[in-house]
């Protein structure tokens, strides 16, 4: 009696391979604004950075795939170099998750945050954890979670306004004081380390500020100045600060003096001693940059700290440079 072949149930054939799980290729994005330095409880960027961190190494479905940093950017607006490259990123595919320490961080305008989290982001099949709040959009619906976002954004975008116009009053009646409130001393000034809000000479640069005061009245030209410094080596007040630890940007670190540098040194009163603030203005929680103001808008107060040059010196190159303008000159010639 002939064999008669077996019959395969092609359904039960093999067993299905599980699925792979999907591996997130995950960046961190931390900010920290002008507003947030030096309040009491305030997050920092290492801060951020180590929660952000910590949570995706405990997630078994992500791996770092990089950190992006905006120190002293306002969070009222998304035009931030770190950002922009973090969105750069996702767009090419190097990254399909952002973690955050919370919304925040991330934007506190409503209107533009809610446009990345429900659209753009949903769109490219990008994940969005904010660690802090336990939002998760891979999880989170709209009946659950992800109603919460928008308004989240909402109130993150008010007491932005709100903490913004706090913060610049304290500020101005700081510059009535006389107090110094910018990121940087002045070059040819330092902080008092026992004291951040004064400032006095700097052993470093403040010899190269006088130095440049004496080879204009020589008669030395603002690009001649300048070519001095730099075939001498002295490092410009960009690359001096970044040398210090001051600025972290690599732009800084090859600067070079310029012309525009020269000038600016030399009409400076706070080389006479006087605090000279307020000569721009910038609105964080509308979203404005930054504006220039006319000199009589300015903050000046008079004798807050040791004088670089004597006001002899400072007249006599004000004259100068008066002359030179009148005449068309921009090399002060």
């Amino acid at each position: 009696m002939a064999r008669t072949k077996r019959k395969v149930n092609p359904l039960a054939a093999a067993p299905a391979k599980p699925k792979e799980k999907k591996i997130y290729r995950t960046g961190g994005y931390a900010r920290l604004s002008v507003e947030d330095g030096g309040r009491a409880g305030a997050d920092t960027i290492k801060t951020q950075e180590e929660m952000i961190l910590r949570y995706i190494e405990a997630q078994p479905d992500m791996e770092f795939a990089g950190m992006y940093c905006d120190n002293g950017k306002s969070g009222t607006d998304f035009h931030r170099p770190e950002f922009e490259r973090l969105l750069g990123d996702v767009k090419s595919g190097k990254i399909n998750c952002i973690a955050v320490k919370d919304l925040s961080r991330f934007g506190r305008n409503y209107l533009d945050a809610g446009n990345y989290l429900e659209r753009l982001f949903p769109l490219l099949g990008v994940r969005f954890v904010a660690v802090a709040e336990g939002i998760d959009s891979l999880t989170a619906g709209k009946d659950e979670e992800g109603y919460l976002i928008p308004l989240r954004n909402m109130m993150n975008e008010f007491y932005s306004r709100d903490i913004s116009r706090k913060i610049g009053s304290a500020l101005a009646l700081r510059q009535q004081r006389g107090e110094f409130i910018g990121t940087w001393a002045p070059y040819g000034y330092r902080k008092c380390a026992e004291n951040p809000r004064r400032i006095e000479p700097d052993p470093e640069t403040a010899p190269v500020v006088r130095k440049i005061f004496d080879l204009f009245l020589s008669g030395v030209a603002y690009r001649q100045i300048a070519e001095e410094l730099n075939r001498r080596e002295i490092p410009s007040p960009a690359r001096y600060r970044y040398q210090k630890g001051e600025a972290k940007a690599e732009r800084y670190a090859a600067a070079v003096w310029k012309p525009p540098t020269i000038k600016n040194i030399l009409s400076s009163e706070v080389y006479l001693g006087h605090m000279v603030q307020g000569r721009r203005r910038q609105s964080f929680y509308e979203g404005k940059g930054q504006q220039c103001l006319p000199e009589k808008e300015w903050v000046i107060v008079r004798g807050t700290h040791e004088a670089l040059v004597d006001e002899e010196i400072f007249n006599r190159v004000q004259e100068r440079m008066d002359r030179a303008r009148r005449r068309g000159n921009v090399s002060g010639t």
